[in-house]
């Protein structure tokens, strides 16, 4: 049985924010809201709690996920990132984007794009998630809470405990939450390129 963490999106509570950071440490299963849509994730060395998102969401082995990461250092660290891209990406963070870019060599082999060596990295703006993130001290591995056969991913979080309450260790009830997706911008190429248009504005990069 799932706990259920209602946590103000505003100031979020520091002790039920480390109780959730505890529980990913110790290879829990967590859905959260970001500045996008619920999403459902896990540590970045949990493989097992991979392959149990990977069955709750009846996912592909080749689907890709994305890291949620605290700011723009951590991002640094688990991908490669030139200076103009930097800049580029400064002025998106916080923000409902996932970035494409080439892979760090902190990233595991299971998480990489296999033949473009890539990962979708992101920086939400949300202070629930952000600050687990913080409390984690890392990188997430996320994506987002859609269900199969499921047009539009889980908003609701009591519609989310019926589902969900004996698959995952908390559901943090952050209120209700977006129905877009983020928005997805590829910058390893010479000029960035949009592969999805969601809740994110894309003139900020110019396309």
């Amino acid at each position: 049985m799932s706990q259920f963490f209602n946590i103000h999106s505003e100031n979020p509570q520091n002790r039920l924010v480390v109780q959730v950071a505890d529980c990913l440490k110790q290879g829990g299963v967590v859905v959260y809201p970001t500045d996008a849509c619920y999403a459902i994730g896990c540590s970045l060395d949990n493989k097992r709690g991979m392959d149990r998102i990977r069955r709750i969401r009846q996912l592909k082995d080749d689907h890709e996920f994305t890291l949620l990461c605290r700011d723009l250092s951590d991002l640094g660290l688990y991908a490669r990132v030139p200076n103009p891209v930097y800049r580029a990406l400064k002025q998106a963070t916080p923000g409902p984007y996932t970035f494409i870019l080439e892979a760090s060599k902190l990233v595991p082999k299971r998480l990489v794009q296999p033949k473009r060596k890539t990962i979708g990295l992101r920086v939400p703006d949300h202070q629930i998630i952000r600050a687990i993130l913080e409390a984690f001290g890392g990188p997430l591995v996320s994506t987002t809470l859609s269900m199969p056969g499921d047009e539009y991913p889980l908003n609701d979080p009591f519609d989310i405990k019926t589902v969900l309450e004996q698959e995952v260790e908390i559901i943090v009830d952050g209120g209700y939450g977006g129905l877009d997706p983020t928005t997805v911008v590829d910058f390893t190429g010479a000029t960035p390129e949009i592969l999805r248009r969601g809740c994110g504005d894309a003139t900020v990069f110019g396309v």
